[in-house]
């Protein structure tokens, strides 16, 4: 698995078109110290995403879990309180996993993107997918999660999680359901976002939605020894 000060050493790329654009240093302390991780987080510039951002959004849960879920990025709420997972995607998600068999107490949440991307639509904040190069640019942090939870599998709730823990040739449509070794060395749960099924009309089909999203959530009991 690369580790964090790996990372720091060789900032990711993104290429756009013949220009190379190199990710900011991301200051990760080397560290083993909870606090003091999240601490610099809360510092940390290397993307743009901070400028428009109340706060730094890091993950939460028992730093002993063997299961990490990590999602796309904070969403409004989130961003208001500093908490992953709390507004309409997060009680979803708490009541899938409760569906799946699965302790959402014993369970570490995060994203993939600590910061809010958003656009103004009146008074409301609108939701902006991450780039590569904002996916890149907080990456180590995901890897400092990892390092330091050292947990039996990931859960990626998207694609930008999928993205992130496999590379662009995932497809989560296709591949949800499965468990496959990721980049981070450790396995990997593909799935969808809970805010996927947030955006389906029609009733039944929503259902029908949750249902399958709580049955991927239900390997984990199962690859899993409580």
């Amino acid at each position: 698995m690369r580790t964090a000060s790996a990372a720091a050493e060789r900032p990711p790329v993104v290429h756009r078109g013949r220009k190379r654009s190199v990710v900011a240093r991301t200051p990760v302390p080397a560290s083993n110290d909870w606090r003091k991780v999240r601490v610099a987080a809360a510092g940390c510039r290397a993307c743009p995403l901070w400028k428009n951002a109340t706060c730094t959004v890091f993950g939460e849960g028992p730093h002993d879990a063997r299961i990490i879920i990590v999602g796309e990025q904070p969403g409004d709420q989130e961003d208001r309180t500093g908490k992953p997972f709390i507004g309409p995607a997060g009680k979803l998600l708490d009541r899938a996993l409760v569906a799946a068999g699965v302790d959402r107490a014993k369970v570490y949440v995060t994203n993939a993107v600590k910061h809010f991307k958003w656009s103004p639509h009146g008074k409301r904040r609108l939701h902006e997918k991450p780039n590569a190069r904002e996916i890149a640019a907080c990456r180590p942090w995901l890897e400092k999660e990892i390092a330091l939870l050292r947990p039996a599998l990931i859960v990626c709730l998207g694609a930008t999680a999928a993205y992130t823990a496999f590379g662009p040739g995932i497809k989560v449509t296709m591949n949800r359901g499965e468990i496959r070794p990721s980049n981070f060395a450790i396995p990997a749960l593909i799935t969808l976002h809970p805010s996927a099924l947030l955006r389906e009309p029609d009733r039944a089909k929503a259902e029908a939605a949750f249902a399958a999203f709580a049955t991927d959530l239900g390997k984990i009991r199962h690859f899993i020894s409580w």
